[in-house]
């Protein structure tokens, strides 16, 4: 019979591959495309035209909201277990940077009014896109000590692989070194784009391996 530790594994590692499909969907693709850093009435010609996107764009991040919230409450129930104090503040911490996106998100939504309004100028657009990255920037300082603190326990276990718990911890360095500098020192923005260039594997690799190893056999573990 299933264990609510096995059942919590698959929804996590389910919910993980849905927020990389969504991410790669809304910033990867619709976001880099329709805006034009530095260019505001580009940004809002882009917005205006996609407007159909620029929307589905948002309910991707709406989607990517939904399955953090799943995932932060799947991994406390999961790792409490191993660890329950490193299971809580793991979770609080992506609870806390979850709301700290949607905060982000909103601010899309207003660039989204903005753009639709006829009197909606582009300074409006880009301020609001601005806010968004700003914001979410800021919540991905604290993503990334969510992942250090994730990967930690993980190691401590004995059940999860090192070679996924150690990715776990490089990737949540690699984000708040990143976005700690992007947000509190933005002219080393040569620096951070090195940062990116040197993290960005294990950053991308860290937590889908993790999802992927929670689905495969994070919901078969079973501890002796």
């Amino acid at each position: 019979m299933k264990t609510i530790q096995h059942k919590s594994a698959a929804v996590a590692g389910v919910s993980l591959l849905i927020m990389t499909v969504a991410a790669f969907f809304s910033y990867g693709f619709v976001h880099s495309s329709l805006v034009v850093a530095g260019d505001g009435e580009a940004t809002l010609r882009n917005i205006q035209a996609g407007s159909v996107w620029f929307g589905m764009e948002i309910v991707g991040w709406v989607v990517i909201v939904i399955t953090d919230l799943v995932v932060a409450w799947c991994l406390v129930l999961f790792l409490k277990p191993f660890d329950r104090v490193g299971a809580w503040i793991g979770g609080g911490l992506r609870l806390v940077y979850t709301v700290v996106l949607a905060i982000a998100v909103s601010h899309l939504a207003v660039a989204g009014r903005a753009a639709g309004n006829p009197d909606g100028t582009a300074v409006e657009v880009m301020g609001s896109i601005a806010a968004f990255e700003d914001v979410w920037s800021l919540g991905l300082i604290l993503f990334g000590f969510h992942l250090m603190v994730v990967g930690y326990v993980a190691v401590r276990t004995g059940y999860i692989p090192k070679p996924v718990s150690i990715l776990l911890i490089l990737a949540g360095f690699g984000y708040t070194l990143i976005h700690g500098i992007y947000t509190f020192m933005p002219s080393l923005e040569s620096v951070t784009h090195l940062l990116e260039l040197i993290l960005m594997a294990p950053m991308f690799v860290g937590e889908i391996g993790f999802g992927i190893w929670l689905l495969v056999r994070g919901r078969k573990l079973t501890m002796d």
